[in-house]
């Protein structure tokens, strides 16, 4: 199985077959999971000093700091995973 990568902002890529979830930064809980994440030594911030807008859980227990869009991660995803029907490789 090949590894797929997904672009989350500012020259940072992800496994995504590595990745659990993508969640939005806004609820109270998720709040609480990322402080005890950074507590613990897991949370790796990829936000370059922005605000984080998304959280990404991955199977290590590891958890990302994206400053995109949950959203639009799943949009990339989604292009990414597109048939090439029709495309013709140089």
């Amino acid at each position: 199985m090949a590894t797929e990568l997904v672009h989350i902002g500012f020259g940072n890529v992800i496994a995504v077959n590595r990745a659990i979830a993508f969640l939005s930064i806004n609820q109270q809980p998720i709040k609480r999971l990322v402080r005890e994440s950074r507590e613990k030594g897991w949370l790796i911030d990829a936000t370059h000093g922005r605000k984080a807008k998304a959280a990404i859980l991955f199977d290590t227990g590891h958890i990302v700091l994206a400053a995109v869009t949950a959203e639009t991660i799943a949009h990339r995803l989604a292009t990414s995973f597109e048939p090439t029907e029709g495309k013709v490789e140089p």
